[in-house]
């Protein structure tokens, strides 16, 4: 048996990577834990889910404050936003969280945690800071960065991404955002609440193009009452630069067309960070979307495992962590543990928020399921109307037998909403059980009640029920209004 300085070793010190060593260290295994960056947390810590949910926020609040009147106070007056403050916001909830990502707790998790470039010499070692250091196993969790598309004068334009829009120094005036994605509509949201002019150009006919295109429409309704400008179904022919001032140019509806702007805010997908690992040289296959991986997360090399973004699959901080559990079965228990994504609830932190779980309706019709869709909209829902807050609906796709396939909701704290459908689907629990449980009124998880209620109405208050009924217990009908 051949003698390694660790027992896994784990590249990538965001989510995922955290994820499978504290629990690995914590159950007695000797873990090396190898990060590129200055700090831990990953992209989602410092340039994604922390600092994008704080700018939203920050947003949010000044555009309640600019809308005052709506309810019922008096008209505030409130200057421009200094950006600069807006970042520093921003950097210091990043810096809280940080402590909790930090190497001391790590270390203290009993971690050894290195910082620097890994090099593969070998499936078992790599090469890092002039030393090698080998593992019995390995995980890949490096994470993703935004991809440069192949759009032309791009590369000669100073543009920006998630990696520098929440350090600006100050707040731009104009805004083009190249992309139609949750990165892209977030912030197109937020910058405009802010003060900016800001346009969305999106090569797909939808924005958001893994929901559904209702909700997904209704969702740019709201935005377009903000103040977004969208172009859908364009075709991006060049970008340039002069004097500071960016120029998109591009085709819509058959017609040439261009926008300038101050800031040109990219958002067009992202790829794995996979390249200078040395990967090749050991077998283990990957492709640009991701690392090639079995249901149980390993590479070609079946002691080498991936997890988070490299996966090329969900690209959720949410998913990340779970992958990291399922590694940790497989590579430390020994279980056969395969991953199930069925289930995977996703969010759109826009306002109103649109969050999912299971199948849509495309999905539902791209595997020839039969399907029924119900539908509660927010309007009907009290506390909804109490909060001024009451744009959009929820929106339950069941199969012939009554059984949830997947649930959309497009409205106020949707992601929090949904977490009730994320027990009830992954816990198999009835659609009868959600709709007799009670909830607290007014609350806006009435809606998953009420949607609930909606699919058994057409059961319980049916023409056979009715009859039955009149026939045991003699029931005289109704007492207002025509027999239905």
């Amino acid at each position: 048996m051949p003698e390694y300085d660790y027992d896994i070793g784990v590249l990538g010190g965001g989510a995922a990577g955290l994820t499978v060593a504290a629990g690995a260290a914590q159950l007695g295994v000797k873990v090396l834990l190898v990060e590129k960056e200055p700090h831990l947390g990953g992209d989602c810590l410092h340039y994604g889910c922390v600092p994008s949910k704080t700018l939203i926020k920050t947003a949010k609040v000044y555009h309640l404050i600019k809308n005052s009147k709506r309810f019922g106070l008096p008209e505030a007056k409130i200057g421009p936003v200094d950006y600069k403050d807006v970042a520093k916001r921003i950097q210091s909830v990043i810096q809280t969280i940080q402590k909790h990502d930090s190497v001391e707790r790590f270390c203290r998790l009993g971690v050894k945690v290195e910082f620097g470039e890994p090099l593969f010499v070998d499936d078992h070692s790599i090469k890092l800071n002039g030393k090698t250091l080998s593992a019995k196993k390995w995980v890949i969790a490096t994470g993703s960065s935004p991809s440069s598309p192949p759009v032309k004068g791009l590369q000669d334009v100073n543009y920006i991404t998630n990696k520098e829009v929440f350090s600006l120094e100050a707040l731009p005036s104009t805004m083009v955002v190249l992309g139609g994605g949750p990165i892209a509509i977030e912030m197109a949201q937020a910058f405009t609440r802010l003060g900016t002019d800001v346009t969305v150009i999106q090569r797909s006919p939808k924005i958001l193009t893994k929901e559904d295109p209702d909700m997904a429409d209704a969702l740019m309704s709201v935005l377009e009452t903000e103040g977004v400008r969208f172009f859908t179904g364009t075709k991006i022919i060049e970008v340039s630069e002069k004097g500071g001032i960016k120029k998109v140019v591009f085709e819509h509806e058959g017609r040439k067309k261009s926008v300038t702007s101050k800031a040109l805010f990219v958002a067009m997908g992202r790829k794995a960070n996979l390249e200078d690992l040395g990967l090749e040289e050991i077998g283990v296959e990957f492709s640009p979307k991701g690392l090639n991986l079995d249901e149980r997360l390993r590479t070609s090399q079946k002691h080498i495992y991936g997890a988070g973004d490299v996966t090329g699959r969900y690209q959720f901080t949410h998913a990340a962590g779970y992958e990291g559990g399922v590694v940790i079965a497989n590579a430390v228990f020994h279980l056969p543990r395969k991953v199930n994504y069925r289930f995977m609830p996703r969010t759109t932190y826009t306002d109103p928020e649109l969050a999912c779980i299971g199948l849509t309706e495309k999905d539902a019709q791209k595997e020839g399921i039969e399907y029924t869709v119900w539908k509660e909209e927010f309007k009907d829902n009290d506390r909804a109307l109490a909060e001024g807050e009451y744009a959009g609906m929820i929106k339950m796709i069941v199969d012939k037998k009554g059984t949830p396939l997947g649930v959309e909701i497009l409205g106020l704290h949707a992601g929090e909403l949904l977490s009730e459908w994320v027990s009830s689907l992954n816990g198999k629990v009835k659609v009868s059980t959600i709709a007799a449980s009670v909830h607290p009124y007014p609350t806006l998880s009435e809606i998953n009640k009420r949607v609930a209620g909606s699919l058994l109405s057409t059961k319980l208050f049916s023409d056979r029920v009715r009859k039955t009924l009149r026939f045991f217990f003699h029931f005289k009908g109704r007492a207002c209004g025509e027999e239905g």
